[in-house]
């Protein structure tokens, strides 16, 4: 992707609870949700950053949207090019101010900053590839007064939830329908995937007596409210056809398809990989103690004391002792998988322990989570935080943030959190 200049601000609305990834986001933001060894929000900014946005501005609301944003980032961020060149963006947050949805979290931000140029928005649960050039050149030739990125979406069960367009010849936006009850009645299967470029006179707008008279009436949403009444009063709305990956990580089903098939077709200095063991076998962390724990396991599995097989990344200081087994797996900092344990087809968080002889499978593990010895975890999600005794199984069930689960217990279809 070539850097561009078209579009120097962009703002990331980061609002609501993240209900559809619970467990994980029961005590944390979404962006803040470990992804590919890193964070969501780390990803999205990468991306910003390498493509010549300057300036980010974060919509954040809620306590724990805020609070974890605020303190993993603080008011700068950096991020390497592909030639060497540290890249900073310069980040702003939204004031004090409560917002009633993403649009009226836009207009705060572009009221108490002074904003006045185009902003490219983009949703903070959500991973796209993403060429801001030509979406700027799109949105130029066409004289857009908002430009929506669209993606077509075949699954007819999955259009319940997305926003839907119908385009014209010229591109325009004909009409738009919000998470249609019925898809077979839906206008089209080109779903809007929460990425806009907003002209200065959208920015404008969303600055005016226009919008506050719709904040009053409690409409705020982008989505919901914003689109449709601008199609409706003619405002010129182009969609963007978006060729590349789109991922709203904002369920737990997406979440998993995104790592997965990120991991399968993203290079490997893309995910911050410094080593690669057999093709498939990835390895993070470039300093001296890193590539020592890398020599070690690439040894100890030609030597068959390990089993690191399928596609897996491995993050930095983990620990894998002997007889233990990990196959198409994801695999964060500072885990330790202990003797005879296997880990498959699963998504281990950063800083927990997985324990002798216990086995991991189709699932996710949460942060700085204990797991016991002889434990079955199968098809199930892990909160942060959790412990879990020894031969404990765990199948088709969540299990909330901060709890304990006794040795032997046995927890079958648990959803949501215990009464």
């Amino acid at each position: 992707m070539g850097r561009i200049t078209e579009v120097k601000k962009a703002a990331i609305p980061i609002g609501g609870l993240g209900t559809r990834l619970y467990p994980f986001t029961v005590d944390t933001s979404k962006p803040m949700v470990r992804f590919l060894n890193r964070f969501v929000i780390d990803f999205i900014l990468d991306e910003l950053a390498l493509q010549g946005v300057g300036e980010v501005f974060l919509g954040v609301s809620g306590f724990y949207n805020y609070r974890d944003v605020y303190d993993h980032l603080g008011e700068r961020f950096s991020v390497r090019s592909p030639d060497g060149k540290r890249l900073v963006l310069k980040l702003r947050y939204q004031p004090n101010v409560t917002s009633i949805g993403n649009a009226h979290s836009i207009s705060i931000l572009a009221d108490y900053y002074d904003i006045n140029d185009d902003v490219l928005v983009v949703q903070g649960d959500t991973v796209v590839s993403l060429n801001v050039g030509d979406l700027a050149k799109f949105h130029e030739s066409n004289g857009a007064f908002m430009t929506i990125a669209l993606k077509r979406v075949d699954d007819r069960e999955s259009l319940r939830q997305l926003g839907l367009a119908k385009l014209k010849d010229d591109w325009s936006i004909e009409s738009f329908v919000e998470k249609p009850a019925d898809p077979e009645k839906a206008p089209s299967n080109l779903a809007n995937t929460g990425i806009y470029l907003l002209s200065h006179d959208m920015v404008k707008f969303l600055r005016s007596d226009e919008f506050a008279s719709l904040v009053k009436q409690g409409r705020g949403d982008f989505g919901r409210d914003i689109i449709p009444y601008l199609i409706a009063k003619g405002y010129k709305v182009i969609g963007y056809p978006l060729n590349g990956y789109w991922f709203d990580i904002g369920t737990i089903e997406n979440f998993v398809k995104a790592s997965f098939y990120l991991l399968e077709s993203l290079p490997p200095e893309r995910l911050g990989v410094a080593t690669v063991y057999h093709d498939t076998i990835y390895m993070m962390g470039f300093s001296s103690r890193s590539k020592k724990d890398h020599l070690d396991l690439v040894e100890r599995s030609a030597q068959k004391r390990i089993d690191l097989s399928g596609r897996v990344l491995i993050g930095r200081h983990v620990t894998v002792e002997d007889e233990a087994s990990i196959t198409d797996s994801i695999i964060d900092n500072y885990v330790i998988v202990k003797s005879g344990a296997r880990v498959t087809k699963s998504i281990v968080m950063d800083r927990s322990i997985i324990g002798d002889n216990s086995t991991v499978e189709s699932s996710i593990v949460g942060r700085h989570v204990a797991i016991g010895s002889n434990v079955k975890i199968i098809n199930s999600y892990i909160g942060n935080d959790v412990i879990i005794g020894d031969n404990a199984v765990i199948i088709d069930s969540q299990i909330w943030p901060h709890r304990s689960i006794e040795s032997n217990a046995e927890i079958s279809n648990r959803r949501g959190p215990p009464s």
